[in-house]
C-alpha cells in the first residue's frame, strides 16, 4: 500500500499519541550561537507527509533568507511527545514553535474549536469565507495569550466511518460511536444529537472496533487510511462533519528574538508554504479515499434530502451547547457569514 505511508496526519479524534522523549540538539560553539537565532519546531506529523516536506522547505528558505542568522530546526514524528506535551514545552520555551491541531489551538484560545462544530461549516468554499473573516480576530486572541500564528492549514474534513452503511442520522444512532475520551466538547455535541457515545483512546480504536465495543468513528480519511481503520469500518458517509484545522504557532518570546529586518520575508515564505500545503493536503485526502476504495472501502453517497437531515440535527443540538462546548459569539458570526452565502 504505497499511498498508506501517509499515516495519521490529522484526525478529529486527535493526534495525541506520545512519541519518544524529546532530545535537545547538541550545543554549538558560543561564537556561532551568538550570531543566530535557533527556533526548534515540534511536529506531530511524520516527515514523509506533505506537512513534513513543507516544514523542511520552510526551514531551508528561512535559512537562505536570513543568511543563516535564523535557523529553523524541525523535529518530526512526534519526537517532542503528544500535543499536550508539545504545548507545555512551548510555554516553557523548551521548544519555540509547533504544529497544533484544532484541539491544541483551542487550549490556547477556546473560540477556535467552534469552527469544528458538527455540520456548521460544510465545504471548502464556506471554510475559506469563514477563515477570511475570522482569522485576524483569532490571531489577535492567540497573540494575547503569548503566541504568534505563523500559518494556518486546512487539514482535511472529518467524516463518519462505520461497519454498517450510514445514510441518515437514524442509521448511525443504531450504532455505537467511538469518540476521543479527551474531547468532551465533541462528545457532548453528538450526545445532544442522540448518538450512543463510547469514549475510546486513539490507540485502541481498532481494538474496540474488532471487539464490537464500537461500530463507528468520526475521523479524517487520512487518519483512517494510515491506521487501517477502514479494514473494519468499511463504510464512509460522504458528508463533511467538520473541517479540521492545523496551524504553526511560535511562542511570543521566540518571535521577538528574530531580527525585525527579517520578519517580513519570513512571513512571506511561511504564507507561500501555507498555500502550497492547502493544495497538497486536499490532494492527499482525495488520493487516500481512492486508495481505500481500491482495498474495499464503500462510499455511502447521500442525497441532498439525506444531507438536510444531518444539518437539521446539528441545528437543533449545537445551539444548546453555546457558552459551554462552543463560543456563542464566534458561532453567531460564523452563522451570519454563511447565511449571506447560502
Amino acid at each position: 500500500m504505497k499511498k498508506m505511508r501517509y499515516t495519521a496526519v490529522f484526525s478529529l479524534i486527535g493526534l495525541c499519541m506520545v512519541g519518544p522523549v524529546f532530545a535537545a540538539p547538541q550545543p554549538e560553539s558560543a561564537s556561532v550561537a551568538s550570531q543566530k537565532v535557533t527556533i526548534k519546531l515540534a511536529s506531530l506529523v511524520p516527515e514523509s507527509t506533505p506537512w513534513g516536506s513543507a516544514l523542511n522547505q520552510m526551514a531551508a528558505e528561512w535559512a537562505a533568507a536570513t543568511k543563516g542568522e535564523v535557523e529553523l530546526r524541525v523535529y518530526h514524528n512526534a519526537s517532542a511527545g503528544s500535543e499536550e506535551d508539545t504545548l507545555r514545552k512551548l510555554k516553557m520555551n523548551q521548544i519555540q514553535a509547533a504544529i497544533l491541531t484544532s484541539f491544541g489551538l483551542n487550549t490556547i484560545t477556546p473560540e477556535i474549536l467552534t469552527m469544528s462544530a458538527p455540520f456548521l461549516i460544510r465545504n471548502n468554499t464556506e471554510l475559506d469565507l469563514v477563515l477570511n473573516e475570522l482569522k485576524p480576530e483569532l490571531e489577535r486572541r492567540i497573540n494575547e495569550k503569548g503566541f504568534y500564528t505563523l500559518a494556518w492549514s486546512k487539514a482535511g474534513w472529518v467524516k463518519f466511518f462505520s461497519k454498517a452503511p450510514v445514510f441518515v442520522p437514524d442509521d448511525l444512532k443504531r450504532q455505537k460511536l467511538g469518540t476521543n475520551e479527551n474531547e468532551p466538547a465533541l462528545m457532548d455535541a453528538f450526545k445532544a444529537m442522540g448518538y450512543q457515545m463510547v469514549p475510546v483512546a486513539m490507540n485502541q480504536v481498532l481494538v474496540y472496533l474488532n471487539g464490537g465495543m464500537i461500530d463507528a468513528v468520526y475521523q479524517s480519511p487520512v487518519n483512517v487510511g494510515g491506521l487501517q481503520i477502514f479494514g473494519v469500518a468499511k463504510n464512509m458517509a460522504n458528508i463533511n462533519i467538520a473541517p479540521f484545522m492545523g496551524a504553526i504557532v511560535m511562542n511570543g518570546a521566540a518571535w521577538r528574538s528574530i531580527p525585525e529586518k527579517y520578519k517580513p520575508e519570513l512571513i512571506r515564505i511561511t504564507k507561500k508554504i501555507e498555500l502550497e500545503l492547502d493544495t497538497s493536503i486536499q490532494k492527499l485526502e482525495e488520493d487516500i479515499i481512492v486508495t481505500m476504495q481500491e482495498y474495499g472501502l464503500v462510499i455511502n453517497r447521500l442525497t441532498p434530502a439525506q444531507e438536510q437531515l444531518w444539518y437539521a440535527d446539528g441545528n437543533r443540538a449545537v445551539p444548546t451547547l453555546l457558552g459551554s462546548a462552543f463560543d456563542r459569539t464566534v458561532y453567531g458570526r460564523i452563522e451570519a457569514i454563511l447565511a449571506a452565502s447560502r
